[in-house]
């Protein structure tokens, strides 16, 4: 491809992935026509804060929008989704009929939350979803101190908002269907830990249930849920935290791989679905799932801002240079803060087929959990040890290393087994 290809380069997705893809293209040397599409009217903005300092800030909520580069020179189309993708002619199609021929294309149209189930009645007035901007000033409007919020769902966002809502004095159920939040992301005893936090801080934390439906007002406003274990929980407001969905909606007849997000090679080229390449096409961000090293090789999807931010340099690369791509070799990364703690992780500890805890200290807040595949490290996850992070990352980054972590006799503090132990 031409670094001034006539047609030029065309990003569908106005998010992290995207503007940073576009900030790569330009840096790499491109300088022909770069067209960004959005399906929000916001300009890039950061979603991290909209679970954390969005909602519970007072006064005018803080900008969460990305700094732009003076020199990106691109030409934005906001507020109008892609609807449709024509591999054949080379075009993108969006709500409103316009036709955008490209010569590169990226995809970067992330996620959207995962609704109430079509199948069963519509919740009513005051059940909400976080995504985007919007849905976080709108429930901020909701978080009034003594008022009772339900959330649906203890995962890394249900328990942001959960520990955001009780810092602003509500009175808050958090409903998880697992036995522990988390659990499937990063096990039992990391899961522990984290329904520790939530209870200290006063949230009512319910486990091993679901929600079945709603209790309505008579004009269509909530006022309590039902869970499946039979116990019935007066809400003034709900949030259903039930994870995302990428945004491959519009790539459906397209050709391309699209199970559980856009299925990639090694270098982020987007695959048909008989595996072969699809010439000039790449994904980045929550869409793009990429053959990961760490899971022997599964395509998996990861909705971390980090994978944001590292793919797209790789995206531009392989763009930019057809003939010589580069593959991506970014090491997983995600965090949180809630109840006061830096919650940090790297690798892939969902991967592991054994967690080893090297120190479990709630008392002190401090957690750190090796997690391993067939004896290999493959994840890491710390609690108020951020410092131990980069050796991890270090031994991850090698692909084949292997963690010469020990287990200790272990010793009871206040009910809780603490293990001890180093790298």
């Amino acid at each position: 491809m031409s670094r001034t290809d006539p047609r030029g380069l065309l990003i569908v997705g106005a998010s992290l992935a995207g503007l940073r893809t576009a900030e790569a293209l330009r840096a790499q040397g491109f300088t022909g026509a770069l067209t960004i599409v959005g399906d929000e009217p916001h300009r890039p903005y950061d979603r991290p804060p909209l679970s954390k300092q969005v909602l519970t800030s007072d006064g005018p909520p803080p900008g969460a929008e990305l700094p732009l580069s003076g020199d990106l020179e691109a030409r934005w189309l906001l507020g109008g989704p892609a609807v449709r993708l024509d591999e054949g002619t080379r075009t993108v199609t969006l709500s409103d009929g316009t036709h955008l021929p490209f010569d590169g294309l990226l995809i970067a149209t992330g996620s959207t939350a995962r609704g109430w189930p079509a199948d069963r009645p519509a919740p009513p007035r005051g059940v909400f979803t976080l995504r985007g901007r919007d849905d976080a000033l709108a429930l901020r409007a909701e978080l009034v101190p003594g008022r009772r919020l339900v959330v649906v769902g203890a995962g890394f966002l249900g328990g942001e908002i959960a520990a955001a809502a009780r810092g602003r004095g509500l009175d808050v159920t958090l409903v998880e269907a697992g036995a522990q939040p988390l659990q499937r992301a990063i096990g039992a005893e990391g899961g522990a830990f984290m329904a520790a936090l939530h209870r200290e801080a006063g949230i009512d934390l319910r486990t091993g249930t679901t929600v079945t439906d709603f209790r309505s007002s008579a004009d269509g406003r909530i006022t309590g849920l039902r869970l499946s274990d039979g116990t019935e929980l007066p809400a003034d407001s709900a949030v259903l935290a039930l994870g995302a969905v990428p945004g491959t909606g519009w790539l459906t007849g397209s050709g391309l791989a699209i199970e559980g997000g856009v299925r990639c090679d090694p270098y982020l080229r987007a695959l048909r679905t008989d595996g072969t390449v699809v010439p000039g096409v790449v994904a980045a961000g929550d869409v793009a799932k990429v053959p990961q090293p760490l899971a022997d090789g599964t395509a998996l999807a990861l909705g971390h801002w980090t994978n944001a931010v590292e793919q797209s340099a790789t995206a531009a690369h392989t763009l930019l240079n057809p003939a010589a791509p580069q593959p991506y070799t970014g090491v997983p990364s995600f965090w949180s803060d809630l109840h006061g703690v830096k919650v940090r992780s790297v690798g892939l500890p969902a991967a592991a087929d054994e967690a080893r805890v090297v120190e479990y200290d709630l008392e002190a807040r401090r957690l750190d959990i090796a997690y391993h595949r067939a004896g290999r490290l493959v994840g890491a996850l710390t609690i108020g040890r951020t410092n131990r992070l980069a050796a991890y990352r270090n031994t991850l980054a090698t692909v084949g290393g292997v963690a010469a972590g020990r287990r200790l006799t272990n010793t009871r503090t206040g009910g809780v087994l603490l293990r001890r132990g180093r790298l």
